[in-house]
């Protein structure tokens, strides 16, 4: 067997940061997309060093395939000594939320079922810190607090949830899976954007008029990719690591924001009941009339009542996790937003 690595999720945000870092090792690199995926992304044509979509297709095998069809995934995983399944739905608003649930759940038992079949000899996961354990009240989570499926808000995170826990079942069945738990990634390459990266943009724009009494742990999108090498490097089988790195209050996310822009950040906190009656009506709208996604998501006002801090301790101590400034990460993602004229 080869040392092949196939990447699922290769054409995301993660997925493309790990690939350009794989390759960069000079390891054998093939991508599982789809086909509407391959150089996914509003601008993304290939630059002057054979980059397409943010990868570099010189180096990169692309096969095309989804976690939904598992002849194709047998396919993929042919010859193939590595994997890491990075590919996920990650939407806080669906007009078909059974969608979310067909591809992080049922894709995610299907491509461990075979790469169990194909004897893949190590498989990082990658999961969420919304599938962990947190108080949300600005105690850190980690890798052991408890948490249950009813914890859970929204399709997204009960999906990653039920999908953490197929990873674990065939761990303690004997494959060799570790769970990489990515908290709140930025930087660049965030294409459709995320949730996150919605923010900045809209921060960008001057829609930001209020914030929310919320916090996140900001942790930059290639310090990820370089923690789900690590955790295939020496992480151990079964084991949750949370690649995240700074606890902020979200008032002082768009005060960095403010200063690397020089715009400014907003002034207002908007309480809970506001956000949550527009949330209500426009995730409505959304629902029953314009059937695209909604101005301020239900789901995300949901999640923010909690204050998503976590600890990656653990990371640190037993991968050597080591990621960099927050402020460099947000940086990166407004000028790459800014070239690629989100703004």
């Amino acid at each position: 067997m080869s040392d092949l690595i196939l990447v699922t999720g290769g054409t995301g945000f993660v997925g493309r940061h790990l690939v350009q870092k794989l390759v960069a090792r000079g390891e054998k690199v093939r991508v599982l997309a789809r086909p509407k995926n391959v150089g996914a992304g509003p601008r993304a044509r290939p630059d002057n060093k054979g980059n397409h979509g943010g990868l570099p297709l010189q180096n990169v095998e692309i096969c095309q395939g989804d976690l939904t069809d598992p002849s194709s995934l047998r396919q993929a995983l042919q010859g193939c000594r590595f994997l890491y399944h990075v590919a996920a739905d990650y939407r806080l608003w669906s007009l078909h939320s059974e969608e979310l649930y067909q591809s992080n759940v049922e894709g995610t038992r299907n491509i461990l079922q075979a790469a169990k079949e194909a004897g893949i000899e190590k498989i990082v996961y990658t999961s969420t810190v919304g599938a962990l354990g947190n108080t949300g009240e600005g105690t850190p989570g980690n890798e052991e607090t408890p948490v249950s499926l009813k914890e859970m808000t929204g399709h997204y995170k009960r999906s990653k949830f039920l999908a953490e826990k197929i990873a674990l079942d065939f761990a303690a069945h004997g494959t060799p899976i570790i769970i990489a738990n990515p908290s709140t990634p930025v930087g660049s390459w965030d294409v459709k954007p995320t949730p996150t990266g919605q923010m900045i943009v809209d921060f960008l724009k001057g829609k930001m008029f209020a914030y929310l009494d919320t916090g996140l742990n900001l942790v930059d999108v290639e310090d990820v990719a370089e923690g789900h090498i690590l955790a295939m490097q020496k992480g151990r089988t079964g084991e949750k690591y949370i690649l995240g790195h700074r606890d902020l209050p979200l008032i002082e996310i768009f005060q960095i924001l403010s200063r690397i822009t020089g715009r400014p950040a907003p002034a207002r906190r908007m309480p809970f009941a506001v956000a949550f009656a527009f949330a209500a009506f426009s995730t409505a709208y959304a629902n029953w009339i314009s059937k695209k996604p909604p101005m301020i998501s239900l789901e995300g006002v949901r999640l923010s009542r909690k204050y998503m801090y976590f600890d990656s301790s653990k990371a640190a101590r037993e991968l050597g996790f080591r990621p960099g400034p927050v402020e460099q990460a947000l940086e990166k993602a407004v000028r790459w937003f800014q070239e690629h004229h989100y703004v």
